[in-house]
């Protein structure tokens, strides 16, 4: 595949690792921007969007970041909060009456930022007919009792996290997540993201395929170790191989694969999700993360303090360690970053190995998308590859 763009040459050990990657067979189509001081040194891009079509990856070609979506919609309830429309600290139920129902009366926003709300899978089946009726999802989670005591675990809520971010912000501002968006961080400075994608985006949106899965194949010689036992990796394998877990149940409800083609389906691009639906070019995400540190979007001070660590070590969820401060993942086995950034980088990984991040210290903002879906093998380091690259390149 030929790749395209411009890669300052400071940075041509990144151009080699994006190279490799479509040499070596990991990339179907993909892009990869970075900035440094603001300025542009990397923008590269290559491949085919539609696998079945053969159409090309161009400059432009947007695509489903999955919960790289976080970073973003966590920052637009930061922004609410700066204004004093939301108190960080306080109880969800002060703007959100109907969700003190079961003893959630004392869970904060800061819970719900930092996945410790306790409410990471939804327990009725949400039908397809409501995945255009955020409210109607959020009402449900509102309904549920927490699945733990909040604020004494952490774990990851894959979809309901979007849901309940987004009930705050549209009872302080009546408007969806993905209208502050557009109107308040995309649209004023040109940004090539969405957060429910209008058709003619939607239509140019490079198509989604299946790499290789975790767990498809077993991916062990031998049987994974009863439940409770085994090392975390174990543990892990085990539950993407039980549909009952609560890590299956909390990645797949609601399940856009009810819809025929997944993710790539129009239902799933243009209603924009709040945990799961950006659809982006890796320069607009990158671009986000360059203002972020800049101080154009959130105040310096609101930004470091949302990346404080708020829930660090086994994730109930996912198993394996993750840590977060208010939306934001922070250095760990679920968001890999080279030694030199584990503490200075924030953003957040998307499923199949989308990456977005930032680093107010090093003055890097960056970001990686793709179409090719990957869980295991190779290619779930691409993105890590390709900032690690980033990392020794400033030497």
């Amino acid at each position: 595949m030929t790749v395209q763009g411009h890669c300052d040459p400071r940075f041509a050990r990144v151009r080699e690792v994006f190279d490799t990657s479509f040499a070596g067979g990991e990339e179907l189509g993909a892009a990869f921007a970075v900035y440094l001081g603001g300025e542009p040194v990397v923008d590269l891009w290559g491949g085919v969007a539609d696998r079945h079509t053969g159409r090309a990856w161009e400059r432009d070609t947007p695509v489903l970041t999955y919960s790289c979506t976080k970073a973003v919609t966590a920052t637009a309830l930061l922004m609410l909060a700066e204004r004093g429309l939301v108190d960080v600290a306080a109880p969800v139920a002060e703007v959100w009456p109907e969700f003190a129902a079961h003893g959630k009366q004392d869970v904060t926003v800061e819970q719900v930022l930092s996945h410790q709300s306790g409410l990471p899978a939804i327990d009725e089946e949400v039908p397809v007919e409501e995945f255009e009726d955020h409210p109607a999802i959020a009402a449900r989670l509102a309904g549920q009792a927490p699945i733990w005591e909040p604020g004494t675990a952490h774990g990851y809520h894959a979809l309901t996290y979007g849901f309940l971010a987004g009930e705050i912000v549209r009872r302080v501002t009546g408007r969806s997540t993905g209208e502050v968006v557009a109107e308040e961080i995309a649209g004023p400075r040109g940004l090539d993201l969405w957060l429910g994608a209008p058709d003619d985006v939607a239509a140019r949106a490079a198509r989604l395929s299946a790499g290789e899965r975790a767990g498809s194949t077993g991916g062990m010689a031998t049987p994974p170790p009863p439940p409770g036992e085994g090392t975390p990796l174990e543990q892990l394998a085990r539950a993407v191989l039980d549909k009952t877990s609560l890590m299956n149940r909390a990645l797949g409800n609601p399940n856009p694969n009810k819809l025929k083609g997944g993710g790539n389906h129009p239902v799933i691009l243009r209603t924009g999700w709040p945990a799961m639906g950006l659809v982006a070019t890796a320069r607009g995400l990158a671009g986000f993360y360059r203002d972020l540190i800049a101080g154009e979007i959130l105040k310096h001070d609101t930004l470091r303090d949302a990346m404080r660590r708020r829930a660090h070590g086994p994730d109930r969820v996912l198993i394996i360690d993750s840590s977060f401060g208010l939306g934001y993942m922070r250095s760990s086995m679920n968001f890999l970053t080279p030694r030199r950034a584990a503490d200075t980088a924030f953003g957040h990984t998307g499923l199949g190995g989308s990456l977005g991040l930032g680093d107010p210290d090093h003055g890097l903002a960056m970001a990686y998308t793709m179409n090719r879906m990957t869980t295991a093998g190779p290619g779930v380091l691409r993105a890590y590859r390709l900032a690690s690259a980033v990392y020794d390149s400033l030497d």
